[in-house]
């Protein structure tokens, strides 16, 4: 007779011979998992590596394609702009050394810099935008009217199109030395603006901008901006709007430009001005602008070609 005992044996050697299967069947399955695992990181790992390697001699090349343009950028501009005069506008996120390279460019094209404005935060800071508006108003000269719209991008840009460019038709000062000098100071005094001694009127202007407004109202800073320089366009001979890397997303002024047509049927954008060859386009540009032309360069989606002349 089966003993109670018996089946108790028998039961408790079934369920060992079951964890003692289970243990060794999944001892073998973590094994194969793990040299699996192990293999798909080492793949991984030499993918990860192919890419870092390829990211560097692409930053090779790119560094040789920077040293060449700017060995050849004075020739490639040399006299385009032969007695031409520029003035320089740049907003408080302008890189320092863009606008240095654009200046030694300028004179290698012939122009002369008459001066040189820096828009500072406060510009475009929509909380600031009534107050700009108001002294817009009350400094624009005598004689002169500031357009009709209402946002201070626009407002600012037909005062400083009488301060700073040339009028096109006869190429005389559109304010007096007085009128320009109390206008900038007063601009100064109130955060807007910081501005080099003697400004003189142009006949052209660069706006050289940053990249891409970041944080709140990032939107609204960059289309002040950008309708700024679009206006400004319309007093004078000729206007190019440069930016840096991301400019020409939606939250840059260029980018803003871009998607309206109006202002790109008049105003010429170069997205990549932080780059020696962009810096080249930005001349070549404002040559383009004086024969009446516009265009959208760069290396970014909404650009046309990488340079006037390019597109195909």
């Amino acid at each position: 007779m089966i003993s109670l005992r018996y089946h108790i044996v028998s039961i408790t050697a079934v369920f060992l011979a079951l964890a003692v299967g289970v243990v060794l069947g999944s001892t073998a399955i973590s094994g194969r998992l793990l040299s699996g695992l192990s293999d798909e990181k080492n793949s991984l790992a030499q993918q990860v590596n192919d890419l870092q390697n390829d990211r560097n001699a692409l930053n090779a090349k790119l560094t040789e394609a920077d040293k060449f343009a700017a060995s050849v950028g004075p020739l490639a501009v040399k006299d385009r702009l032969t007695d031409r005069t520029v003035v320089i506008v740049t907003t408080s996120d302008a890189r320092p050394s863009d606008r240095d390279a654009l200046s030694g460019l300028l004179k290698s094209a012939g122009a002369a810099v008459t001066g040189e404005i820096q828009l500072t935060d406060a510009f475009a800071d929509p909380s600031r935008a009534d107050q700009l508006r108001d002294l817009v108003a009350r400094l624009q000269p005598a004689g002169s009217q500031l357009p009709t719209a209402g946002d201070p991008g626009t407002r600012a840009g037909g005062l400083f199109g009488k301060l700073l460019l040339l009028n096109p038709a006869n190429n005389e000062p559109q304010a007096t030395a007085d009128e320009t000098a109390s206008a900038l100071s007063g601009l100064s005094n109130a955060g807007f603006v910081k501005a080099t001694s003697g400004v003189k009127p142009a006949q052209l202007a660069i706006v050289l901008t940053g990249g891409a407004a970041i944080g709140d109202s990032a939107a609204d800073r960059a289309s002040t901006v950008a309708r700024f320089a679009t206006q400004l366009d319309r007093s004078g001979a000729g206007v190019v709007l440069a930016g840096a890397n991301g400019s020409a997303n939606g939250t840059g002024a260029i980018g803003v430009v871009r998607a309206d047509t109006n202002a790109t049927s008049i105003l010429s954008t170069v997205d990549n001005s932080d780059t020696p060859a962009g810096q080249v386009v930005v001349v070549m540009a404002l040559r383009e602008q004086l024969e009446g032309r516009s265009g959208r360069y760069g290396v970014a989606g909404n650009a046309e070609a990488s340079s006037p002349g390019t597109a195909g």
